[in-house]
């Protein structure tokens, strides 16, 4: 699985391990069961605190994604989420772009400004 962060970024750091995660789950890099890297061998990968990485695994207990378990640490909770309701929209988006005569890297300019 690939994990990326961007120090320079506005989303809080924990958010964006929560998303790598997510994202792993989603597609189908991340297998229920499967189990996490322990906070602090991450947070030196990433070079975050593994306080941070701990916040972020929380998080993802939290919202059903991830369980913890004493002595074996944190694994894949559930499978990913439904994306239909995305993909439907990003089609949407696409379309209502072509109308208006957007191109790919248009649409993505707009997308980044938003998020």
């Amino acid at each position: 699985m690939r994990w990326a962060i961007d120090h320079t970024s506005r989303e809080r750091l924990q958010d964006q391990i929560a998303d790598c995660v997510r994202r792993g789950v989603a597609t189908g890099e991340l297998d229920v069961g499967e189990q996490l890297p322990p906070a602090a061998e991450l947070g030196a990968a990433l070079s975050v605190d593994r306080n941070t990485v701990l916040a972020a695994y929380r998080q993802l207990r939290d919202d059903g994604v991830l369980e913890f378990r004493r002595g074996r640490g944190a694994r894949v909770a559930s499978g990913g989420p439904d994306l239909s309701a995305v993909t439907e929209a990003a089609r949407s988006l696409v379309a209502t772009a072509r109308l208006h005569g957007l191109g790919r890297n248009e649409l993505i300019r707009i997308i980044k400004e938003l998020t």
